[in-house]
């Protein structure tokens, strides 16, 4: 369980937000969906390769309630996820709003997330869903499962994963799949039409997500097999967000 360390796990958490809102959002004033995919993907590939052994690498509280709700997080910790992620968010659009020129800015809404005409609030919640349970199922599968790659290529697995997610429904509903990179844009354009889709959405598409998965393959009631290979020589690499409290 993930516990303590507020600080360097928490401004780790901050960073990884800001970088997200700052560079998904602003991708929007070209206009390009695979752009954008890459975009938001490449960031949270380099974000969860650079911070995973910190905090975890969430960046997202839909992840961070499938570590509540697993009993991966002490709550404590997790609320102070949630505070930095959506302050980081936050931020990173104000800074957005001073940078890009005006009419850009107020062209994409600020980062704000809209749904397409020809999808209502339903829909939207379910594509918000099912595109979030993606992102977190891989999260458990590639950085939380010990079985997983985490050391190899599991920010690029996470990564992926929010680009072929954005390919899908960027336009249909932004595939934001985290609240707070729906809230920073939402907070500092004032534009909260239709806001709850990307919140009840993601969170509840996470929160699924994990127990699942939890509950399939990690939680077996029968003996794990020996290791083989090189875990045979007693050395362990460290599991994600392990490291800061080394």
């Amino acid at each position: 369980m993930l516990a303590g360390d507020y600080l360097r796990r928490g401004f780790a958490e901050f960073v990884g937000a800001f970088a997200l809102t700052f560079i998904g959002a602003g991708s929007l004033i070209y206009g390009d969906i695979v752009g954008i995919a890459f975009a938001h993907g490449l960031v949270i590939a380099v974000m969860v390769s650079a911070f995973g052994l910190i905090s975890g690498g969430h960046f997202n509280p839909a992840v961070t309630l499938g570590f509540v709700v697993t009993r991966r997080i002490a709550l404590k910790l997790a609320g102070c996820y949630w505070v930095v992620q959506l302050g980081g968010a936050a931020l990173a659009a104000l800074l957005l709003k001073w940078v890009l020129p005006h009419t850009a800015w107020k062209g994409i809404h600020g980062g704000a997330p809209t749904l397409d005409a020809s999808v209502n609030v339903g829909k939207g919640v379910a594509i918000e869903a099912i595109l979030t349970f993606f992102l977190v199922w891989v999260v458990f599968a590639s950085a939380v499962d010990p079985r997983g790659t985490f050391k190899q290529i599991a920010g690029l697995a996470i990564g992926l994963t929010i680009t072929l997610d954005i390919l899908m429904g960027g336009g249909l509903t932004g595939a934001i799949v985290n609240p707070s990179r729906a809230f920073g844009p939402q907070l500092v354009a004032d534009d909260w039409k239709n806001w709850w889709v990307w919140y009840v959405g993601p969170l509840a598409g996470g929160a699924i997500a994990a127990l699942v998965y939890e509950g399939l393959y990690l939680s077996s009631p029968t003996p794990e097999p020996e290791p083989v290979g090189p875990a045979e020589t007693g050395l362990q690499e460290p599991g994600p967000g392990t490291a800061a409290s080394a």
